[in-house]
């Protein structure tokens, strides 16, 4: 009983802190790069509402719906800006992924609710996991993801690092955090999807 709430709550924060670290990095970002951080605060944002312990706060009937629009709209716009940056496919696939997570985690009707892995369950498409194979597949992608971007933040050994500079410090280490805040969107994603 303690174990889904507190892994909610876990989530819930982890999701909100990146989601305003994407948010304060629209203020530096220009072009592109605004895009990407305000797309990226969206998600952060509505996967803390997401991860929410529904033994705390149960979310309305009508909030699932809410989610299901605000995400699919989100999905046009990376399937749009896909032309530009091959990113925005990344930011396709997690912007579904939500659309799919609200639809399955909404009541399939007015009749009873449960708690499963600390959401509002329902009758049948949570116990099923909504649709195996897609869950599957959303699952697998974001399992080569983490792995991909987890790769890419183990430092090198550079003639820079080794000769002394700064590791942590300086305009380089902003780059890093980003891609730490998407790994982190990652991570959370992958632990929402295997709640289904």
């Amino acid at each position: 009983m303690h174990g889904p709430a507190m892994s909610g709550w876990l989530l819930m924060t982890l999701c909100g802190v990146t989601g305003a670290y994407c948010l304060l990095r629209t203020r530096r970002e220009t072009g592109e790069g605004r895009r990407t951080a305000r797309a990226e605060a969206l998600m952060g944002f509505g996967m803390a509402a997401m991860a929410v312990p529904a033994a705390v706060v149960s979310p309305p009937v009508w909030g699932w719906a809410v989610y299901a629009v605000l995400f699919g709209a989100a999905s046009l716009r990376a399937l749009w800006f896909s032309r530009r940056s091959t990113h925005h496919l990344h930011h396709l696939v997690g912007s579904s992924a939500m659309v799919y997570m609200a639809l399955t985690m909404a009541p399939s009707g007015g009749g009873a609710h449960r708690e499963h892995g600390g959401h509002t369950g329902h009758d049948v498409a949570v116990t099923a996991g909504g649709i195996p194979l897609l869950t599957g597949l959303l699952l697998a992608y974001y399992a080569v993801y983490v792995l991909r971007s987890g790769a890419r933040l183990i430092p090198v050994a550079s003639a820079a690092g080794s000769a002394g500079g700064p590791v942590g410090g300086g305009p380089g280490a902003w780059p890093e955090l980003a891609l730490a805040c998407r790994l982190t969107m990652g991570i959370a994603m992958f632990a929402m999807l295997l709640t289904l």
